[in-house]
């Protein structure tokens, strides 16, 4: 799953060594953009094992290593500081940093996956982890400790926790969770048969397409309640589905009904927006909608350059039609590309016959911010430095902050005459169109800028 880590449990240190470099050798012939980001950590357990089955959670005793382990856990580290820029060893209070740095790049997803024999694997949460690779023998209280590492639920994407065994665990899984029941072991569930799941897929999916045409006008709020309904059933176990890979070949949409179907149900999701602010009344306004399952598989900028390249290829003296459209509808099926369309699609008219795609991108991505800020600026009568240094600071974050003194910087002088209320809607006016500023423009280039 996109945005998503693991954690990778092995039976002993040996066995942490031999994974950790197999994923070297399997790597080394991909580009550095194309490989996964995996680290290694563990340390001396004297008691790996427990009558209940309980995982002893290792400390940080490097010392009592033997020296073929200290010096593959250097190597390692070594790795990892190359990676990321730090500067990590086995000693002591270093290996214990290594272990915090770590711990906090797998929250924030910036590792891809930690192989470990039992660090991690009782009392770290990350709402990031979504699979746990299992190849050593659990049971009882450690299996669930281990197991309820990826059942922190993050949003309708991660709904639940992948555990891939490569050990038969399914008994000792079975008696620990009928040992401790929902008490310790809330949201443990195993998953069906992949047959199950696709029966009821392709069910949904035949009964969209015979009702509701792809990229068709869906008309009167009740067909398009339906539709929302069934297409959110659709979503919901194509999310799951994609966790096996048989689904890869089995997969009944085509893309471009998958982009028609996803845009028909983003325009019905933003017609509740607009009623819900209007306070229409509607009878769409109770539907539940799974934006963050469509966002899982979004069109991206790149994906979209990668088309403008192809369409521009293709073109030729004539204009390819078909792939100019298809570009629209990737577009349109995604969430966060829809209010840049106009952007892109003036970008896809006007790109050079021979030019690199990206730099002009970027060089039209530039020039398209500062004229639509400089209008903003001169509407509102802004304070140019001001919002300029406000709106780079936002692009920096990641944020908007409307909150603090920042933005009332940006605002024009106040005059003691002037009204509060006056000013105020002012502010929110601003704030409003700043916020719409930083929508459009933001993710456009490399570095969110």
């Amino acid at each position: 799953m996109k945005g998503f880590n693991s954690i990778f449990a092995t039976a002993s240190i040996t066995a942490a060594r031999t994974y950790y470099q197999e994923f070297k050798n399997q790597q080394e012939a991909l580009l550095p953009d194309q490989r996964l980001k995996v680290a290694t950590i563990f340390s001396y357990a004297a008691n790996p094992d427990s009558e209940d089955g309980l995982l002893d959670e290792e400390g940080f005793e490097t010392d009592a290593l033997s020296g073929d382990a200290r010096s593959f856990l250097e190597t390692a580290i070594s790795d990892y500081n190359r990676m990321f820029g730090t500067s990590f060893d086995t000693s002591s209070d270093s290996f214990q940093n290594y272990y915090k740095d770590l711990s906090q790049r797998l929250k924030t997803r910036e590792i891809d996956l930690v192989i470990v024999v039992n660090m991690f694997l009782t009392g770290f949460d990350a709402t990031t982890l979504n699979t746990l690779w299992v190849d050593k023998n659990l049971r009882s209280h450690g299996l669930i400790q281990a197991y309820s590492r990826t059942n922190r639920i993050l949003n309708s994407v991660k709904t639940y926790g992948n555990i891939v065994n490569f050990r038969d665990l399914e008994e000792a899984t079975n008696d620990a969770i009928a040992l401790f029941g929902n008490r310790d072991a809330t949201g443990i569930v195993l998953l069906k048969p992949y047959r199950e799941y696709f029966e009821q897929y392709a069910e949904k999916v035949t009964q969209l397409m015979q009702q509701y045409q792809p990229g068709a006008l869906i008309v009167g709020e009740e067909s398009q309640v339906e539709f929302v309904k069934l297409y959110g059933e659709i979503l919901k176990l194509r999310n799951i589905l994609t966790s096996f890979d048989d689904f890869e070949n089995d997969e009944i949409l085509s893309a471009r009904d998958i982009q028609d179907y996803q845009s028909t149900y983003l325009d019905l999701w933003n017609e509740r927006k607009r009623a819900t602010q209007s306070e229409k009344e509607s009878i769409i306004e109770d539907v539940v909608f799974e934006i963050e399952l469509i966002k899982q598989v979004e069109i991206n900028v790149d994906y979209i350059l990668l088309l403008v390249q192809k369409y521009r290829e293709e073109r030729g003296d004539g204009e390819d039609k078909e792939l100019r459209s298809g570009i629209s509808r990737a577009i349109d099926s995604s969430p966060s590309l829809r209010n840049k369309k106009d952007l892109i699609e003036n970008f896809v008219d006007s790109v050079s016959v021979k030019g690199e795609i990206e730099a002009e991108w970027q060089a039209y991505v530039a020039a398209q911010r500062e004229k639509e800020l400089a209008e903003i600026i001169s509407t509102e009568n802004l304070k140019p430095e001001e919002t300029e240094r406000f709106i780079d600071a936002a692009f920096r974050d990641g944020q908007l902050r409307t909150t603090g003194t920042a933005i009332t910087k940006v605002l024009p002088p106040v005059s003691r005459f002037s009204k509060d209320k006056g000013h105020r809607e002012k502010k929110q006016r601003v704030i409003q169109l700043l916020g719409e500023f930083f929508d459009r423009f933001f993710g456009l280039t490399t570095g969110g800028s």
